[in-house]
């Protein structure tokens, strides 16, 4: 069988969110499963899917369900536009290079899987016989599921995903006041790296479920919004506070990159999450001390701008000297006024304050 991706992402999942319920398309889907009849679907049309076009008809009407419906009876494929306002063509007999490999057994899917990697379009083939809607896209292959199968995933992924988000703020709110303390290990770094990783890969499946849903999945999408609030702006900040992005010369993207390659068996390990982020001593000694810049902390100062965070992080380097810094020392900094200077004082006071009680009482 062709890959099927666990996690739909990039094209197949824009196509998913064409087919999901609530879409027309969707509809005209369901209707041809009800009505117990086969259908093959091209969604695109260039010079390559006319040249692989035998037969049929030009149409070139606004799409419906009904429409889509009526046309399936007859033999051969229906072709859509990109975006299925349209249907292009009706009843052609499509004839993809046979000398493309499949490992379908059916005509049906088979010429589906054999056109999708030809022509780069995806193609929908359903199936009469054992009432499949199956999705095609270069060398992808996706099975459509009901609402009800599809929530039941989701409904564990979204619990797994708050015990996950419950650990990550325990740990976050213990580098906090490590930080404060001027007691951060490599391994605290790492542990917060790991628990925003795995609940991004939570949150990312979680998402894939929302696009399949469609309209079945708003509550869903409520949800995941409101648990994942903030965890992208937090993985960045970690980063650029302790990976030395100008001596690896990366960015926070490829380093966030280079993260979501690492496997579920290297996530575990806080060694190689180490070694990837490049600390110092990584991989070696995890309890060698390390010191943030400040970023992650000074973003939670209320109404900060990311300009002024970042030429204040910039003038005072570490963490450890924001905290020691004065009102006048931060009034020093260009565009931090004494109001703004006063405003960054207590707000880090508090945070300071807030932070070690946590963690001690």
């Amino acid at each position: 069988m062709p890959q099927t991706p666990a996690t739909p992402d990039g094209r197949l999942r824009e196509t998913l969110a064409a087919v999901a319920p609530g879409t027309e398309l969707r509809d005209g889907l369901e209707r041809i499963l009800r009505g117990r009849t086969g259908a093959l679907i091209v969604l695109g049309l260039d010079d390559v899917v006319e040249q692989i076009c035998s037969g049929g008809f030009v149409l070139d009407v606004e799409f419906s369900a009904t429409r889509l419906r009526e046309l399936s009876k007859m033999d051969g494929a229906v072709v859509l536009d990109s975006g299925a306002t349209k249907i292009l063509r009706a009843a052609v007999q499509l004839l993809p290079d046979s000398a493309i490999t499949t490992t379908e057994s059916g005509t049906r899917h088979r010429t589906a899987e054999r056109v999708a990697k030809q022509t780069g379009f995806p193609v929908i083939s359903v199936s009469q016989s054992m009432k499949i809607v199956a999705v095609y896209l270069e060398n992808q292959r996706y099975a459509l599921e009901g609402s009800d199968s599809i929530l039941g995933r989701s409904n564990q992924a979204l619990a797994t995903l708050e015990r996950y988000r419950s650990r990550l703020d325990e740990v976050s709110g213990t580098l906090s006041a490590l930080e404060i303390e001027d007691l951060v290990t490599v391994r605290d770094v790492c542990v917060v790296v790991q628990r925003l990783e795995m609940v991004r890969r939570i949150s990312d499946e979680i998402a894939g479920y929302v696009v399949e849903l469609g309209t079945d999945g708003r509550l869903l999408e409520l949800q995941l919004d409101e648990l994942i609030g903030g965890i992208g702006a937090d993985h960045d900040y970690v980063i650029r506070d302790y990976v030395d992005l100008d001596r690896s010369d990366r960015t926070v993207d490829q380093v966030r990159a280079v993260l979501a390659d690492v496997n579920s068996t290297q996530l575990l390990d806080l060694s190689h999450i180490g070694k990837v982020l490049e600390l110092p001593g990584a991989g070696e000694a995890l309890d060698a001390a390390i010191a943030p810049h400040g970023y992650r902390l000074l973003s939670k100062v209320p109404r900060l701008p990311s300009a002024v965070l970042d030429r204040l992080v910039d003038r005072f380097g570490n963490l450890q000297k924001l905290l020691a810094a004065g009102v006048d020392d931060l009034m020093a900094v260009d565009g931090v006024g004494e109001q703004r200077a006063r405003a960054v004082r207590e707000g880090l006071s508090r945070l300071a304050e807030s932070s070690i009680l946590e963690r001690y009482v």
